[in-house]
């Protein structure tokens, strides 16, 4: 499997330009990577075949969807074994607020994302949703006040 440094800097500046916008025509994405047209198309479709590109995306501005409260919760297993963690796992995957999870290390189990329209909505996930799985034992919940930086880039070095 090839990883980043085994790419040349032509392919990493390719994905540098495409992650600020993936909907650029290839002819100027071929201008940006001093390339003429053909050659950079291969190298694109190289960089989504060898999975350095897993999709294109739109990014849509939550506040005109009206999901203006975005909350991060820590979330604590009563029990750490394998079974837990899998249904946990899915519980999350199924659940259409939660737009990241991570399992952590330190003093809790789980880092999740949600977006919901207001606090009522998220009382209600939290009551309806999060309360349900019975694997949880505890919560902590930060609600977003303001958001300050949010890159969906990963930082690439060129």
């Amino acid at each position: 499997m090839k990883t980043i440094v085994q790419l040349d800097r032509i392919d990493r500046r390719i994905l540098i330009v495409l992650q600020k916008n993936g909907r650029i025509p290839n002819v100027e994405l071929a201008k940006k990577v001093n390339l003429t047209p053909t050659p950079c198309l291969e190298r694109v479709k190289r960089l989504e075949k060898e999975g350095f590109i897993n999709r294109y995306v739109a990014l849509v501005d939550p506040l005109k969807v009206s999901l203006a409260l975005c909350a991060y919760i820590e979330v604590q297993l009563a029990s750490s074994n394998t079974a837990a963690f899998k249904r946990f796992n899915q519980k999350m995957r199924d659940l259409p607020e939660v737009q990241e999870c991570q399992m952590v290390a330190g003093g809790f189990d789980y880092l999740i994302k949600i977006r919901v329209a207001d606090m009522l909505h998220y009382q209600r996930f939290l009551g309806e949703k999060l309360a349900s799985i019975e694997d949880i034992s505890q919560t902590h919940t930060y609600v977003v006040i303001d958001d300050i930086k949010s890159e969906t880039a990963l930082q690439i070095h060129d």
